[in-house]
């Protein structure tokens, strides 16, 4: 058993540094090819930070271990919005200025109740070619949602965040961007086998497995970059990053799960479902009440975190 663990954390903390070095090098490349900041925010760092759960349930699917592909999947969403933006609320109050992440709120609730429902009936080939079908037009509207106001913050908190020290050379962070895809591939699979190699030791299912350890492992990068950006209260980043990142891990990740399948309907139980829709709503209407999160509901997102573990395993 001790063996599953060991090469899972080696797989975790390569994976965690990898998409990291994924982040702020496909950011700082898109940046320096003249891409708005506010895309770079909205788009290329969600996908970055997402890649991970993306990379973990594509190829458990393609393993056949759908079960965990689905549980790290709705495992991630659920953490985002309860235990890391809980986390970042109890540093300090989240205050959303930004126009991008107020309209972003209800297509990232629209996704995770897509795939929900989807995961909830058997999700196969159909759903998946639906789901891929929302990428696309959850991609499109990103871009639209970029389209901001002179004056909008998200701008200057990108640009802030992705200048960490003096700028390199186009050709080290290009090096950046490759290693750290290839290092989440990497730790990807290596993580996946050990948790599928676990959970057959311990007699218990992948699923549960996915939905906790694994999805933990997985959002480690959202963790990291919403305390990179708290630090500096960039709260819109903050919460634009962690809703871009449910997004696409709910349509992105859905569609990858399906068609990566073996030609089985990977499901998700209905209170899973259930806890996936209610802790994304709640989130949805504790930041449109004043557009900011206090630390009494920070708190409150933690103690639904721990109220919803059960309804995962």
């Amino acid at each position: 058993m001790w063996e599953f663990a060991v090469l899972g954390l080696a797989g975790l903390i390569v994976m965690t540094v990898a998409a990291d070095q994924l982040v702020v090098g496909s950011g700082r490349l898109a940046a320096r090819w003249g891409v708005s900041p506010v895309v770079v925010g909205v788009v290329v760092i969600g996908f970055g930070t997402s890649a991970p759960e993306l990379v973990v349930s594509g190829l458990a699917a393609a393993h056949g271990e759908t079960g965990l592909a689905l549980g790290n999947l709705a495992g991630s969403d659920i953490i985002n919005l309860t235990l890391v933006l809980g986390l970042a609320g109890l540093v300090g109050p989240l205050a959303v200025r930004s126009s991008v992440p107020r309209r972003e709120a209800p297509l990232a609730a629209a996704a995770v109740a897509l795939f929900a429902l989807l995961a909830a009936v058997g999700l196969g080939r159909a759903g998946g070619a639906v789901l891929a079908l929302a990428t696309g037009g959850a991609v499109v509207l990103l871009l639209r949602f970029s389209r901001v106001r002179p004056a909008d913050p998200m701008a200057a908190e990108v640009t802030e965040f992705l200048a960490t020290g003096p700028a390199p050379r186009a050709g080290r962070d290009v090096l950046r961007a490759l290693l750290g895809l290839a290092g989440t591939l990497l730790g990807a699979q290596v993580l996946v086998s050990s948790a599928a190699g676990a959970a057959g030791r311990l007699g218990l299912s992948p699923a549960v497995i996915g939905f906790t350890v694994v999805a933990l492992g997985t959002s480690v990068p959202e963790l990291v970059t919403t305390v990179q950006a708290q630090r500096r209260r960039e709260g819109d980043l903050v919460v634009g990053n962690l809703l871009g990142s449910n997004l696409i891990n709910s349509v992105g990740g859905g569609a990858l799960v399906g068609l990566a399948g073996r030609g089985t309907p990977a499901r998700l139980g209905w209170p899973a479902a259930g806890a996936l829709v209610g802790v994304s709503l709640l989130a949805w209407l504790l930041l449109h009440r004043r557009r900011r999160l206090t630390r009494p509901e920070a708190g409150l997102l933690l103690v639904v975190y721990l109220l919803t573990v059960p309804l995962l395993v």
